[in-house]
């Protein structure tokens, strides 16, 4: 893995939503890495470098993703195997993370948008959960800033995920996978303590 993805929707308006989770993991890793960002004028994205990694926030809004995922794997000439995209997930607990391989988008329209420009479900992903998947609007959900419960809960999930990036970095999407994907009772416990 050589680019991680951290989608969220640019501007202030966004900042603090569920929606930008993504965003907040990236932002983590290059503030640990002492790195800034930089606007590239070849495509809609913000750059950052942690080590190997190349980080970046598209510029565009969430469910325009997949044409900056796009620009900035063939201006890097990788392929979507060295690609993780970190997103929020309405069908996972507030807080949870999973890690996958690959797969579906889950409903979710920035991997939809990921999925269709890269012509492949063959990435990695990285999951946050941001709860509400029975809610009748998501989108207002998702775009709004959490209370002071799950703000916690999104604070140590940040940090969780920030960590499951540098295992898969260095030692694979597996082994992240079998020490970050938590059972949901694991992680209600840990959550009581």
């Amino acid at each position: 893995m050589r680019v991680v993805v951290g989608l969220g929707n640019p501007g202030l308006r966004y900042r603090g939503t569920r929606h930008n989770l993504g965003f907040r993991v990236l932002d983590r890793l290059a503030e640990e890495a002492g790195t800034g960002w930089k606007k590239k004028r070849l495509f809609p994205a913000w750059i950052g470098r942690r080590g190997n990694l190349i980080l970046v926030k598209p510029a565009t809004y969430v469910n325009l993703s997949g044409g900056a995922v796009r620009a900035v794997l063939d201006y890097f000439r990788l392929s979507a195997g060295e690609l993780l995209v970190v997103v929020d997930d309405v069908n996972l607990p507030a807080g949870t993370i999973r890690i996958r391989a690959g797969g579906g988008a889950g409903g979710h329209h920035g991997l939809e948008s990921i999925i269709r420009a890269l012509s492949t479900r063959d990435f990695a992903r990285l999951r946050i959960g941001v709860g509400g998947g029975k809610l009748s609007d998501l989108t207002g959900h998702v775009l709004s800033r959490p209370g002071k419960k799950d703000n916690a809960l999104f604070r140590r999930a940040v940090t969780e995920a920030g960590a499951a990036v540098e295992v898969i970095a260095t030692e694979g999407v597996e082994a992240a996978m079998n020490r970050f994907n938590k059972k949901q009772s694991d992680t209600n416990e840990e959550v009581a303590d």
